[in-house]
C-alpha cells in the first residue's frame, strides 16, 4: 500500500473508503490500534505532527489477527482534510512520511489538491473522486428509503438527486429532515425544495419576465418580495445562472454580459455586500439586456 491522497467534493467517500479499507486490513480489534484518525476539528498543528504523528508513526506493528487472516506489517495515518493544515504542518510531515515508510502509511483527504504542498503530493498516490452520478446517488437513496420505510415519490428522488448535486451526504441530510418534517406522509418535490432552500422554478421565471417586462417598479416589488421570503441570493444567483446558460431566447453576447455580472454578484455576497442592492444591481442590468435588444 503506498501513501495515498484522495481529493474530490465533499460527500463522494473519500473517508469512508479509507476506514472500510482500514477495517478489511485489520479487522474490528486491531483496528483502534493501528489506525490515527486525526480531523480538521482536532489540534493539528506543527506540534501535533511533530509528537503525537510521529510518536505514533514509530511503533512498530506487529501481531496477526484473531480470526487467522494475514496481518499487514504497517499502520495507517488517515489525516483528514487535510488542506485546512498550515504549510508549516505539511512540510513537518513530509520528513515524517519518508522516515518511517517501514512501518507507517499515510491517507491524506482533501478537497482541494492545490492546497497540498507539492513535495507532499509527489510522495503519495492520487485518486480523485468524482460526484456520484445520478443513478448511483438514486439507488441508494431508494435503498434508504425503502430500510428506513420512508414513503418517496420518484419525481422527489430525482430532484434530491439534481438539489444535492453529486453530494450523497447532502442528499442524505436532506432526505432525513423530510421524512422528520413529513411524518410518515409520502415526500414529493415542493417538500425537498423547501428543505434544500432552493428557489422555485417559477419564482426564477418570474424575475426573469418581469425584467423582460422592462417595468422597474415591479422589479423592485418582485425583488423586495423574495428576500422577504428569506430566500439567500447567493442561491438565486447560481439558479439565475443554471436557467441563462440554459435558455434559447437569448443571444450569446446578452449570455456573455448576464454571466459576467452573475460573477461579479457572487464575488460581492461572498464579501459581505448587502442582498437587496446586489440583486436589484443583477436585476437592472438583465433588464437592459433583455429590454435594448440591438
Amino acid at each position: 500500500l503506498p501513501n495515498l491522497l484522495f481529493y474530490g467534493p465533499p460527500g463522494t467517500g473519500k473517508t469512508s473508503t479509507i476506514l472500510a479499507a482500514a477495517r478489511e486490513l485489520y479487522g474490528p480489534e486491531l483496528f483502534r490500534q493501528r489506525v490515527l484518525e486525526l480531523n480538521a476539528s482536532d489540534e493539528r498543528g506543527i506540534q501535533v505532527i511533530r509528537e503525537k504523528v510521529k510518536a505514533f508513526a514509530q511503533l512498530t506493528a506487529s501481531g496477526s489477527r484473531s480470526d487467522g487472516k494475514a496481518c499487514p506489517p504497517f499502520k495507517i495515518v488517515i489525516l483528514d482534510e487535510a488542506d485546512s493544515m498550515t504549510s508549516a504542518a505539511q512540510a513537518a510531515l513530509r520528513r515524517t512520511m519518508e522516515k518511517e515508510s517501514k512501518t507507517t502509511r499515510f491517507c491524506l483527504i482533501c478537497n482541494y489538491i492545490s492546497r497540498i504542498i507539492e513535495p507532499l503530493t509527489s510522495r503519495c498516490s492520487k485518486f480523485r473522486f468524482k460526484p456520484l452520478s445520478d443513478k448511483i446517488q438514486q439507488q441508494r437513496l431508494l435503498d434508504v428509503a425503502e430500510k428506513e420505510h420512508v414513503k418517496i415519490s420518484s419525481e422527489a428522488i430525482s430532484y434530491l438527486v439534481k438539489v444535492s448535486e453529486g453530494d450523497l451526504r447532502k442528499a442524505i441530510t436532506f432526505l432525513q429532515s423530510a421524512t422528520r418534517l413529513m411524518g410518515g406522509k409520502e415526500i414529493t418535490e415542493k417538500i425537498v425544495t423547501e428543505i434544500a432552500g432552493v428557489i422555485p422554478r417559477e419564482r426564477t421565471e418570474e424575475l426573469l419576465s418581469v425584467c423582460q417586462s422592462g417595468s422597474f417598479e415591479k422589479l423592485e416589488t418582485l425583488a423586495k418580495n423574495l428576500i422577504n421570503e428569506g430566500y439567500a441570493v447567493a442561491q438565486l444567483v447560481n439558479q439565475l445562472h443554471d436557467a441563462v446558460v440554459e435558455s434559447e431566447d437569448y443571444s450569446d453576447k446578452q449570455k456573455s454580459v448576464i454571466a459576467e455580472k452573475l460573477a461579479e454578484v457572487d464575488k460581492c455576497l461572498a464579501d459581505g455586500a448587502d442582498e437587496f442592492l446586489q440583486l436589484m444591481s443583477l436585476c437592472a442590468l438583465v433588464m437592459q439586456q433583455l429590454t435594448h435588444n440591438i
